[in-house]
Order: C-alpha cells, then structure tokens, then sequence
C-alpha cells in the first residue's frame, strides 16, 4: 500500500523582537487624548470592560480560555485592552491603547513584524500590490499572531491618531523648467479635463500624441508643495508607525470617545497613477483649530499609524469593507 503525505510548509513572517526598554510604550498616545493621564485612563480602562468584545482579527477561534485576551470597543474611537488569563478569568493586565475604526484600507502582505512580547505591541511592515512600504501598529496583533504567513496578502484598514494636524503649507512652490516635464503636465491635466476629470485607459498613448498648441503651454509649469499627497515612516526601530504625512481630505464627521469631541478626517495621503489611493482615517482632538480643516482642504500632520486586520474583509477586494469587532 502506498501512501501520499502532503505537506504544506507555512512560513510566518519574518519577526524582529523588541526589549521591554527598546518599546516606546503608550503613554505619549494617551496624551493626545488626555493632560492628566493617572486619572482618565484607568477609569476609561475600567469603564469599557462593562460592554467590552473580543474582536476576533483572523481567528474565530477566540476564547476566554486563552492565555492572552483582547477586549475592544465597537465605536468609531475606543480602547482595545490586552488581558492574561488563567482558567477562563483575567489574571493580570498587560497593556491597552486608543484606536480609531477606519472603513478604508489596501491589500498588502506582511514584510516584517517589530513586536515586544509582553506588551503585544507590534509594528507591521507592510508591502501594498504597488510595492509602497507601509509601517502601522496592529491593533489586533493579540489575536492574529499565529496567523499571519509570509507572502499571503491580506485586507488591512488603516486609521491614525493625530499628534498635531494642520493646513498645509500653501506658500512652498517649486518652478518646473524641463520641457518633457512640463509637455507631460500640460497633456495629463488637457487629456484628463477633456475626459470629464476620469483618466482613460489609453492615457500614455494619448500623452506621446499630444501636441502644445500655443508657446504659452510649454511656459514653465509653477507647482504648489502644499498641494502634494505624501507619506513618511519613522526612522526608530519600532516606532516606524510614527509618521508624517499631507494630503487632501475627502470626509470629516465628529463622534466621541469617553466624553471627549473627536473629528475623524478621512485624508488620501497618497494617490499615484495605476495604483490603489492610499486613504487614512485620522481621529483627531476637537479644537478651534482641526474644526477650521474643512473638506477638500490639504492637511500636513503627524500620525500614529494604526492597522486592522479582519477575516471578514479578506473575502472583499472593496477598500470600503467595514472593520467591526465582534
């Protein structure tokens, strides 16, 4: 009798694991939230438990019987709590931070995971189909850990708290003098205007025959900085989700979280041809001046990014597929 084994060599990510001293820690996070953290958190962290959920990332397997539980919020903005637990009941607190929902996000696969083990803090290094790299904080690291395998793509939804968000700068311009540069401008925004704002399919091919038809379209082409879509990663080991970004919001709305006013800014931070626009939810503190940041604005600000990685949105390849906890 002959017989066949199959073996499927599953391979995780690649993991670089962080010292409890090499960690940053939440508590700069906290204060975007709060001046007077020793007071708010622990009664925030005592008041979410009475209608807590155990979101369940990639796994619908999640118990109380597990050794490590996160509980979460099913708000806009909430806190998700990492717990030990022995014989189904909490043992001992491990960690907790803010988080913000984001109904948008991209496809990508796990290059790289930073993570301290005994805070489950993690930082995933992400590549999008379109090879930009993307560094964000798993909310769901707690969950997911066992599951996440090298080279599968998953549906991540990203979202972000603002440390400081602003209107950009509208007086930073560069002078473009290159005549295929600016033969390129002239026939991308004449092709695209021609075609109702949409980009057609055959756009290089109507770019090579595009022809100026007055000396003044090939004048030099003045282009405004605070007009650009642009995202950097931080550059300390483990604090990659600590990054700069400025682009254009397209939705603003206001919710709450623990009685504070939050707005959520719904900003594309980068946008290039061919690829899947890179959008972000950035929750943000209520103030006279965010309030001042209207819609179709360019905003310039620094972020804690965050990701969320659900099995329900793994059947979808709609970057509006919603993250709830469950």
């Amino acid at each position: 009798m002959t017989i066949n084994y199959q073996y499927k060599n599953i391979q995780s990510p690649t993991k670089i694991t962080l010292s409890d001293e090499q960690a940053a820690g939440h508590a700069d996070h906290w204060r975007i939230l709060t001046d007077d953290m020793s007071q708010d958190v622990p009664e925030w962290l005592q008041k979410m438990i009475e209608k807590a959920a155990m979101p369940k990332g990639l796994n619908p397997n999640v118990s109380a019987k597990d050794s490590c539980l996160l509980l979460s919020e099913d708000q806009p903005c909430h806190i998700n709590q990492v717990l030990a637990m022995k014989d189904g009941k909490p043992e001992r607190f491990i960690n907790a931070y803010p988080c913000v929902d984001s109904p948008y996000g991209l496809h990508c696969k796990i290059e790289r995971i930073i993570a301290n083990d005994n805070s489950h803090d993690a930082v995933l290094r992400l590549r999008t189909a379109d090879g930009s790299i993307i560094y964000a904080f798993d909310q769901l690291y707690t969950a997911n850990r066992h599951l996440y395998q090298r080279d599968s793509s998953y549906f991540a939804n990203f979202s972000a708290w603002a440390h400081e968000i602003k209107l950009s700068e509208q007086q930073e311009v560069i002078m473009v003098e290159d005549q295929e540069a600016i033969r390129y401008h002239r026939a991308f925004n004449d092709i695209v205007a021609a075609n109702d704002g949409q980009i057609p399919d055959d756009l290089q091919e109507q770019i090579k025959e595009w022809k100026p038809e007055t000396k003044e379209q090939m004048a030099p082409v003045e282009i405004n900085l605070g007009h650009m879509c642009a995202y950097l990663f931080g550059d300390t080991l483990g604090q990659e989700d600590e990054a700069w970004c400025q682009g254009q919001v397209l939705g603003k709305q206001e919710t709450l979280f623990n009685g504070k006013s939050i707005i959520l800014f719904d900003v594309v931070i980068l946008r290039e041809q061919d690829a899947d626009p890179f959008v972000v939810r950035i929750g943000a503190l209520n103030t006279i001046e965010t309030a001042s940041i209207k819609v179709h604005d360019y905003i310039q600000a620094n972020v804690w990014l965050q990701a969320a990685i659900y099995k329900e949105n793994q059947k979808s390849q709609d970057a509006t597929a919603q993250s709830k906890a469950s």
